[in-house]
């Protein structure tokens, strides 16, 4: 009896708690849509592209020592 349960209770919990993990793992999937897609021929070094969107913003906006940063 594994944690002081009987075996069924523990089974009972266990598939539970696996069903909820699938179930979620399966809604964030389909909410964000990853592109799982295999490109025929990877990108050279340096060609790939990303953006951070939030340090986008930040470097467009002038920086003066003198002012104070805010949030």
């Amino acid at each position: 009896m594994p944690a002081g349960v009987s075996w069924t209770s523990y089974l009972k919990m266990f598939a539970a708690s696996l069903l909820a993990m699938c179930a979620g793992a399966e809604v964030v999937h389909r909410y964000y849509r990853p592109d799982l897609t295999i490109p025929e021929i990877p990108p050279k070094p340096g060609e790939l592209k990303t953006e951070l969107l939030g340090l986008k913003e930040l470097q467009r906006e002038p920086q003066d020592p003198t002012l104070p940063r805010t949030l």
